[in-house]
């Protein structure tokens, strides 16, 4: 009797506590969204308390003066009970509203905006923002530069990691994606080009000005949205499967430069689809590629459906070897996007590695014969050997590790496993983790999976281990210095733009 009586007054304790403690969390105050979304090698990039399911992006810019101004709607839903959140923007704001009230905003840091709504959002709520704001986007810092490039005819907002804060207010962390709608008013006569398909024609306004419209589809990356403004010439064409092919030249570009251009790029669909029979179906709605005018980009860009392309990867004669490697990234990279930074050689490697089955398919050298020139060549205290790939740093986010070890990881893979098993665990991890973030572990992870191998020493040696690794005595190579396969100067022509972004 007494052993039921305690136990009956345990219970009723337990269950006095249980309510208790509901009571407490219903009467929580709402908290804050962080300013920052847990990145490891960027802390206080993106925000925590919100999930973005839609950017709606109207602008006008002038040319002439670097004038930008623009009222961006952002829907999201609240993760949390939300009292504050954060949003990354350098411009100038002039008001905001929060669920069709006025909302108070300050600044902290560089590009910290920090939004508190009149009214607090409870979790799961949805969350209508919108911000009116305007600006000279290439005179604003942050970062400790300039991401916004200034033209002779115009602008280009591309870059990695950082691009958004300097034309739209966003939660800038590659796992937030959402879709786009990106609308942009320019002078008569410029043309304004952004990610995937137009779903009206351009539109003359008053006052000499033409209004651009863009549609993105699927979910999109913050940093793989684009806006290119100038004078283009434009190129469309339709796909076998109805995609929307969409390709623009600087009108500035010189002849020589514009015919190895477009020699180039207007293979995108063809090389699309051929990585599509290894990858599995391209993922977007719309495909093509820009071609900045000379001295401005420096680099290329995957951006989401239409990479933007430096006029110098094609100062040598055409170039489709940046081509299948920017197009690559639409899978690895825009489709699986990284769950954090420090994963950037899922997106790089992979890339890098469809320039090599190129060179194969074409004729121009194995991926074995450029694995071993590189591994031959590369001097044991290279940056690609002192650097773990799967864990770069901030200063070697764009490194030789994270691009040719990255490539190199995955040929040493094939080797392991077999092409039939390769293959099949690069088309699972795409269909897998379509418009989603992955990590490292959970590639590896696949990989032993679908092999049925214990790959973690191979992994520890090319993903993790910052020293050469030491081929295995079934894999060991001459160590003399093979002769360079056909395809290797394009492909480090076009690594050495790349790295220098």
């Amino acid at each position: 009797m007494r052993r039921l009586l305690v136990a009956t007054l345990a219970t009723a304790l337990t269950l006095a506590g249980t309510g208790a403690a509901a009571q407490a969390h219903r009467q929580a105050a709402p908290a804050p969204g962080a300013p920052g979304i847990g990145d490891s090698y960027y802390p206080d990039y993106g925000n925590s308390g919100y999930d973005v399911s839609h950017y709606d992006i109207r602008l006008r810019y002038t040319p002439s003066t670097d004038k930008l101004t623009g009222t961006t709607t952002i829907l999201a839903t609240a993760t949390t009970d939300l009292s504050r959140l954060n949003l990354d923007f350098v411009l100038d704001v002039s008001s905001i509203q929060v669920n069709n009230r006025p909302a108070t905003f300050a600044r902290e840091g560089d590009h910290e905006l920090v939004v508190t709504p009149a009214r607090t959002v409870a979790k799961g709520g949805a969350l209508t923002i919108v911000v009116q704001y305007s600006g000279v986007p290439s005179s604003k810092v942050a970062a400790g530069y300039t991401a916004w490039i200034r033209t002779p005819d115009g602008a280009a907002a591309v870059g990695e990691p950082e691009i958004a804060w300097w034309w739209y207010p966003s939660n800038d962390h590659p796992s937030d994606k959402a879709t786009f709608d990106v609308s942009v008013s320019v002078p008569d006569g410029v043309e304004a080009i952004s990610n995937g398909v137009q779903p009206r024609p351009p539109v003359r306004e008053t006052l000499g000005y033409t209004r651009w419209s863009w549609r993105s589809l699927k979910p999109q990356a913050t940093y793989l949205t684009f806006l290119t403004v100038g004078q283009y010439d434009i190129t469309t064409d339709t796909t076998a499967d109805g995609s929307t092919v969409y390709n623009a030249y600087s009108q500035l570009l010189p002849q020589d430069f514009r015919d190895a251009a477009q020699a180039s790029v207007e293979r995108t669909a063809e090389i699309t689809d051929w990585e599509s029979t290894v990858f599995g179906p391209f993922p977007f709605e719309a495909r093509g590629g820009v071609v900045t005018p000379p001295g401005t980009l420096g680099f290329a860009l995957e951006n989401q459906t239409r990479p933007n392309y430096s006029s110098g990867f094609f100062r040598r004669g055409s170039n489709p070897y940046v081509i299948a490697h920017e197009n690559a990234h639409q899978w690895f990279g825009d489709s699986v996007s990284v769950e954090s930074w420090q994963n950037i050689w899922l997106n790089e490697g992979f890339a890098s590695y469809a320039e090599w089955l190129w060179s194969e398919k074409n004729d121009e050298g194995t991926a074995q014969e450029i694995f071993d020139y590189l591994y031959a060549t590369y001097p044991d205290d290279a940056a690609v050997w002192t650097t773990a790939p799967a864990d770069p740093g901030v200063a070697e986010l764009f490194g030789d590790a994270v691009y040719d070890r990255g490539a190199m990881t995955l040929h040493q893979l094939r080797l392991a496993v077999g092409d039939d098993a390769f293959f099949a665990i690069i088309r699972t991890w795409v269909a897998q983790h379509r418009y989603g973030n992955a990590t490292t572990a959970q590639f590896t992870a696949l990989a032993e999976q679908i092999s049925g191998k214990d790959l973690d020493a191979l992994f520890q040696a090319w993903l993790y281990t910052p020293s050469k690794p030491v081929l295995t005595s079934s894999l060991a190579r001459t160590l003399n210095v093979p002769a360079a396969p056909k395809s290797l100067a394009k492909i480090s022509e076009t690594h050495e733009l790349l790295n220098g972004r």
